[in-house]
């Protein structure tokens, strides 16, 4: 998406920056992994196939995407790619009832970060970004029916589950955005700053 593509949200302890021909390589490893490729649903793509995806990511106006740096890595480094831990995404679409649809997803790909909250953290800034940047009315996540932690993460942030598809093997939850849960969010990521690097 070309409105992100100078965008960085600073958090407390990760930066979503937006996803660069630069970070091809290191999120084509991460994707051969069969763990991974299972979690998000995705086909393992060739190195090629893999920088036209980004230029897509790029380009296309119903896709944002951001790659998610630990903080305090980048920070003591400014080396991006060494502080990659995951990436974030928006899919948008307008819905059957008119409303403004965003599936969103979430991948922590470094299992060193695993279970200390910045797969939170980041969907969070995420979802803010999408209510404040991107008019989003409704959140939706697939996730699969295996992932009882990823489930567990969204149910907390107040999304419900509408549906299980045995076939796919995956939960669908959704979140209808109103007052109340806009200010939660804001207040759950009131030490983030979202900057513009260029453009």
């Amino acid at each position: 998406m070309k409105k992100n593509r100078f965008t960085q949200i600073l958090g407390k302890n990760v930066i979503l920056v937006p996803y660069k021909a630069e970070h091809v390589p290191k999120y084509h490893e991460w994707m051969k992994s069969p763990e991974l490729q299972l979690l998000t649903a995705s086909e393992p793509l060739s190195l090629s196939e893999e920088y036209e995806m980004q230029k897509s990511w790029l380009m296309d106006e119903d896709k944002c995407t951001f790659i998610i740096l630990e903080k305090s890595v980048f920070e003591n480094t400014r080396d991006e790619i060494g502080a990659m831990i995951g990436d974030t995404n928006l899919f948008l679409y307008d819905s059957e009832d008119c409303t403004r649809l965003a599936e969103v997803e979430i991948m922590i790909a470094e299992n060193n970060v695993r279970r200390k909250r910045r797969g939170w953290e980041a969907v969070l800034l995420m979802l803010r970004y999408g209510c404040e940047e991107l008019a989003v009315e409704k959140f939706q996540a697939k996730i699969n029916l295996d992932n009882n932690k990823s489930i567990s993460m969204f149910q907390k942030i107040g999304f419900a589950r509408v549906s299980e598809s045995a076939v796919f093997k995956e939960v669908t939850l959704e979140k209808c955005v109103d007052g109340n849960w806009k200010h939660w969010l804001m207040e759950q990521t009131q030490e983030s700053k979202c900057v513009q690097t260029g453009g």
